[in-house]
């Protein structure tokens, strides 16, 4: 790469941030493969992002191919004055924090169920925040399906609400949040446990109870569901876990809720390859609705607990 005098624009804006990021979890992975993982996105996206970056600084960064993944003395440089960076910028922010500790009412927020193992924890995180700049904010959090708390958020008596995105209303506001993966799972108890995964047709599948969801689904998701032997129902994703932890039954987990039984052998994921599908997630609030410190404090830390991804692909 040619030296040139002027490495980055006198202004770094979110989009040099944004890089910069990828570079530290690469850095901090060890690689491109593992840092897929972490961030999230496609190892091409990463390659892409890394290379823009050298070529925005002038200067290689890494090694990568088949002799395996070393940063380079530059690279390091550039990790170490990233780290100082962003530092500094948590730095800021937990000074302009210190300075909006006046925060006080409540915050109403309403949750579909079951979403307190996704591994990101962005709700978690930004309750954390919000509770560190407002002492006295009182947080009410309510577990209801997505068509009541699209109704709560509508009349009034919700600020906030976590739903999957089935359909947009015109007079909710949408922030995106996850993108989960949902698999078909057997428990140890099951007849299909054992069974080999290349033997398992839609017509031995439909020999099976299987436990369906009672709350509205995607085109995507309810297709997927059709091979099924619907013979139960549930309201909520901890019934429809707690049919198939009974042995009797298959159903579609998240894979996040349902890890803990995997990792205990006690649920199985049947076909992962082919049967799944992806349920996505958005914040909403009310459209047009009245000015709202405490909740407009919690939009402004939700967002930042998405930043390096959300800046990427618009998936955390």
């Amino acid at each position: 790469m040619s030296q040139k005098d002027n490495f980055l624009p006198r202004q770094i804006g979110d989009a040099h941030i944004r890089l910069l990021r990828i570079f530290k979890v690469v850095v901090e992975s060890g690689g491109f493969a593992a840092a897929e993982v972490q961030l999230n996105i496609s190892r091409p996206a990463i390659s892409q992002a890394i290379t823009e970056l050298e070529g925005l600084i002038n200067t290689r960064l890494c090694h990568r191919g088949r002799s395996g993944f070393s940063v380079t003395e530059s690279g390091e440089a550039v990790y170490q004055a990233t780290l100082q960076l962003l530092a500094g910028l948590e730095d800021f922010r937990s000074q302009i924090n210190a300075l909006n500790r006046d925060l006080k009412g409540e915050l109403n927020i309403g949750i579909t169920d079951n979403m307190v193992t996704v591994p990101q924890m962005r709700i978690t995180r930004a309750l954390a925040a919000l509770k560190a700049r407002g002492p006295d904010v009182v947080i009410n959090i309510r577990m209801i399906p997505p068509n009541d708390i699209e109704s709560a958020v509508l009349d009034g008596s919700l600020h906030i609400g976590v739903v999957p995105d089935l359909r947009t209303l015109p007079g909710i506001e949408y922030q995106s949040l996850y993108e989960e993966q949902s698999l078909l799972y057997c428990s140890h108890q099951h007849a299909l446990y054992q069974d080999d995964d290349r033997t398992l047709t839609n017509r031995k599948l439909a020999q099976y109870d299987a436990v369906l969801p009672a709350y509205a689904q995607a085109a995507q998701i309810k297709k997927q569901q059709l091979v099924l032997k619907a013979s139960a129902s549930s309201t909520d994703r901890e019934g429809i876990a707690f049919l198939i932890l009974s042995g009797r039954y298959i159903g579609f987990l998240p894979t996040h809720y349902a890890q803990r039984w995997v990792t205990e052998a006690r649920l199985r994921p049947l076909q992962p390859e082919k049967r799944y599908f992806h349920t996505h997630y958005s914040a909403i609030t009310r459209k047009g609705a009245r000015p709202n410190l405490v909740l407009d404090a919690y939009l402004e830390e939700l967002a930042k607990t998405g930043d390096e991804i959300a800046s990427t692909e618009g998936k955390y």
